[in-house]
Parts: C-alpha cells; structure tokens; sequence
C-alpha cells in the first residue's frame, strides 16, 4: 500500500476534512482554532475562551456539533473540549512535548503528524506495542532529526472502522514498533488488516491525512 491509497483508506474510515468541509466557516474557523490551542498553549481552549470566535456566542452548540461530528472529544459532560485529532489530553502512550507544552497524541501515527501540521518541533515520548520498549522521537516538521533506539522504528495500523469515537476504538491500534523484525512478528502475515510503514513513510502519511485540516 503507497501513501496516497494509505490516506486515501484512512479518509474512507476517518473522514475528518469532508466532515470539516462540510461545517459552515465560521465553525470550520473554530475547530482550527481549536487545534492551534494545543500548539499555542498546549491545551485545547476552554469554552469561555470560545466565545467571542462562535457565532452568536452558542459555545455549547458549536461544541456538540463538533463532537457529533467526532472532529473534536469532549469531556464525559460535553461541556469542554479535550481532544481534536491528532492531539488530546487524555493519557495515552504518546506523550508530546512542544514549545515548553505536554499534552498528548491519540495514536502513533498522530504523534508523528503534529510536526508537519505546523511545521513545528516535536519530541515523543511513547513505546512500543509489542515488546513495551521505550520510543523517543526527535522531529522538525517533514523530518525526523533523531530516533532511539534508532531509525527503524516501525508503524503499525490495524485497519478497521471505528467503533464510536475514533480516539477510544481505531485510535488504539495504530501503534509504534521496535524495528522491522518486531513489525513483521506483529503482522504475522496478515497485510489485508496489517500494514507497516517506516518512520518517513508514517510522517509523509500522517502529514497527508492532517495537514489539510489547519489550511483554511
């Protein structure tokens, strides 16, 4: 599978910018904005921090048409928002750690799109799915400056549709793996369900799938 059928599948089960092309612009304006908070203050604004950019100030019905739309998650009230793919607030094993900010990416390859998003330096701090060993990335947009243990880090996607909100169901099984060996033995074969990429190929898919949604 090349990148273009990679993003091309992960919009068919995820698709975050029709569902963001299809809000009014005002609203389209304000899931960026929404975005750019994790990158700015490394968290998502709070509500009342919302209120001036909503139109007519209905902070409350702009969220929840943006939750149902599961272009952001909110939190069990539906009053905040926590999470707008590919970052989130939620403990996951992704940490994040950009300009002085902590937060977290919803999955691997979330982690590895935030730095072409915005053109920005990364680190991540994460594991691997199989053997729990430490991953730690160093990246500056499109590229990776630096990789432990080292560059041939692995990304593994199970493929599937999500059940509910992506974060909590698909999300999880898209996953960092040691090296190469690692990726085959998790894969077992199975390239329908299973697809490994290598880390620049995860950036250039990551970047494809994301980067779009903070381009007005």
């Amino acid at each position: 599978m090349n990148i273009d059928q990679a993003i091309e599948k992960l919009h068919n089960q995820l698709p975050l910018r029709a569902r963001q092309e299809a809000l009014p612009p005002e609203l389209a304006e304000v899931h960026r904005t929404i975005l750019r908070s994790f990158i700015e203050q490394g968290r998502p604004p709070k509500s009342t921090e919302l209120a001036a950019s909503v139109p007519g100030g209905d902070v409350a019905g702009a969220l929840k048409r943006l939750g149902d739309d599961d272009l952001v998650v909110l939190n069990r009230e539906g009053k905040e928002a926590v999470g707008a793919y590919p970052m989130t607030m939620a403990d996951t094993p992704h940490r994040i750690r950009v300009a002085g900010h902590n937060f977290h990416a919803m999955c691997a390859l979330d982690a590895l799109s935030i730095a072409p998003m915005y053109d920005v330096e990364v680190h991540i701090d994460s594991r691997c799915h199989v053997t729990g060993k430490p991953v730690h990335i160093i990246q500056q947009g499109m590229n990776i400056v630096e990789a432990t243990p080292d560059r041939e880090i692995r990304v593994g996607i199970h493929w599937q549709n999500p059940c509910g909100a992506a974060a909590h169901s698909m999300c999880l099984e898209m996953i960092f793996l040691r090296d190469a060996e690692t990726a085959a033995r998790w894969q077992g074969g199975d390239t329908e369900n299973l697809t490994v990429f290598t880390l620049d190929e995860a950036v250039a898919f990551g970047a494809g799938f994301f980067k779009p949604l903070v381009q007005a």
